[in-house]
């Protein structure tokens, strides 16, 4: 085994070896641990604080073009080093790497939406709304934020995040997931190249220490989270207890509704692509296939025909279409999902245990099971893995009184050839992202994305036009420039 090597912290343009408390870090597709990683204490992250905190007003002066400049310059590095970033997403994380490149292109969207922070940074401007009085309002940075992402995105939701909280005039603290942290340390050294001053960005790997550190210590204005249901809400609950913004993006359980009158095969291709695509760890994968009417028993046919076909193998292969789970535990937890299956009264079509893999990687085969119905945890649960579940229901209302009963409201789609029901899905759905004939309805770099309900804590979707928002606050000034003749004294309360 090769010796491993040692993940730190980034802090103020350099890299540091860190403490004595370290984590793993996998090689999912061989079960080896590749490197320790660095966890940092309390103590480390109040300095990354205490060093974002020192180059924010200098940040904060520099011109908006100069800004944007470096926003420019860092879309060429990410276009040069796709490929590079991707690799290193691949060797902890585990998707394929043609995967782990797509991951990189939608972060770059958000760095593109970004360069345009002249305009998403404008102000307004009205005069004479009194006598002599004008009135104008500009956007500020709020300061030093933090962004904390998770495993399964880790080069496109630290992107979704410091891109725009950057180019809007903040400087910044990441903790990345601990799982595979490389990829935020090697952002870091490119927004470096691109002309971000040190302490700009800092990147300090860790745990709950850091984590809680980062929602209770008083510089940091704002925290962007992506996790799990209850830690989002535990992090939106402690952060907002401290006075701090928070836009915290939790867990999902997303349906794909079929309905009879869809293309049967183009709906069996998409339900296996966004059902087991990374491994089915996508908070916008596919989990639940709706079957509408009497087509329950051809779509899962198909899709089981499908599956059949699928390669699953090492991510570094061109030839595997899905690569491993990200840890051993991951894939135990997989395991138990589809071996409750069916003791809860479901039907395991396709079951991902059976298939068998070389070597110590944290490979599972795909999962189809049908016959789900609320209530079994298969269903109620986010499994996070290539677990794709049937429900059939009579009815397009029943479709979507099941999808509007579920406490996740990230995303869902509709399949259908018929633009009058489509349009009535649109309107009747209580998600916040949703997809017409389209399986996983990730909006583009202008959009901002964000589910309903148990999915996002705070009042803010993330990137776009609502994150120049949330990482910016409004101030307002009204000014007057009187002749000293017209100077009086007048205790009423000012009118126009």
């Amino acid at each position: 085994m090769a010796q491993r090597t040692r993940i730190g912290h980034y802090i103020g343009g350099e890299h540091e070896a860190g403490g004595d408390r370290v984590g793993p870090v996998f090689n999912p597709a061989t079960g080896e641990q590749s490197h320790d990683v660095a966890l940092a204490s309390a103590d480390d992250v109040r300095r990354a604080v205490q060093v974002a905190q020192d180059a924010a007003r200098a940040w904060r002066e520099t011109p908006l073009a100069k800004r944007a400049d470096a926003m420019f310059r860092l879309r060429h590095l990410l276009t040069q080093h796709q490929d590079e970033l991707a690799r290193i997403v691949t060797s902890e994380h585990g998707k394929v790497v043609s995967d782990a490149a797509g991951e990189v292109s939608r972060g770059l969207e958000n760095v593109e939406f970004a360069t345009g922070l002249l305009t998403h940074l404008k102000g307004d401007r009205s005069e004479q709304v009194a006598r002599g009085v004008d009135v104008h309002q500009v956007r500020q940075p709020l300061g030093v934020v933090a962004c904390i992402t998770p495993f399964n995105f880790p080069v496109m939701v630290p992107l979704w995040m410091i891109s725009t909280a950057i180019a809007a005039g903040n400087t910044v603290v990441l903790k990345p997931s601990e799982r595979d942290p490389s990829a935020a340390l090697r952002l870091a050294e490119l927004f470096a190249e691109a002309g971000l001053p040190p302490g700009v960005l800092n990147v300090v790997n860790g745990d709950k220490e850091a984590v809680d550190e980062l929602l209770d210590n008083p510089t940091v204005q704002a925290i962007s989270f992506v996790g799990s249901t209850p830690v989002a809400k535990s992090v939106y609950e402690r952060a907002a207890s401290n006075g701090k913004r928070v836009q915290a993006l939790g867990g999902a359980k997303n349906h794909m509704v079929v309905m009879p009158d869809a293309d049967l095969d183009a709906a069996a291709d998409a339900a296996v692509s966004a059902a087991y695509g990374s491994a089915g760890e996508r908070c916008m994968a596919v989990s639940v296939l709706v079957a509408v009417g009497d087509i329950g028993d051809d779509l899962v046919d198909r899709i089981r025909d499908r599956v059949s076909r699928l390669t699953v193998g090492d991510g570094t292969d061109p030839a595997s279409e899905m690569g491993p789970l990200i840890t051993a535990d991951a894939r135990e937890r997989v395991t138990s999902y589809v071996a409750g299956a069916a003791d809860e009264g479901a039907t395991v079509v396709v079951d991902g245990r059976e298939q068998q893999f070389d070597g110590d990687g944290f490979f599972i085969g795909v999962s189809l099971v049908d016959q789900v119905k609320p209530g079994m945890k298969v269903y109620d649960d986010e499994i996070f893995g290539p677990v794709l579940s049937v429900v059939r229901v009579p009815s397009y209302d029943e479709a979507v009184a099941l999808v509007n009963a579920s406490d996740f409201a990230n995303g869902v789609a509709i399949f259908t050839r018929d633009g009058k029901t489509a349009r009535a899905f649109e309107f009747d759905i209580e998600v916040g992202m949703v997809g017409v004939n389209v399986p996983i309805p990730v909006p583009i770099g202008a959009y901002s994305f964000g589910g309903w309900k148990q999915s996002l804590f705070g009042d803010t979707h993330i990137y776009g036009p609502e994150s120049f928002d949330f990482y910016t606050r409004r101030k307002v000034v009204t000014t007057r420039w009187p002749d000293p003749s017209e100077s009086q004294i007048n205790l009423g309360f000012p009118t126009h």
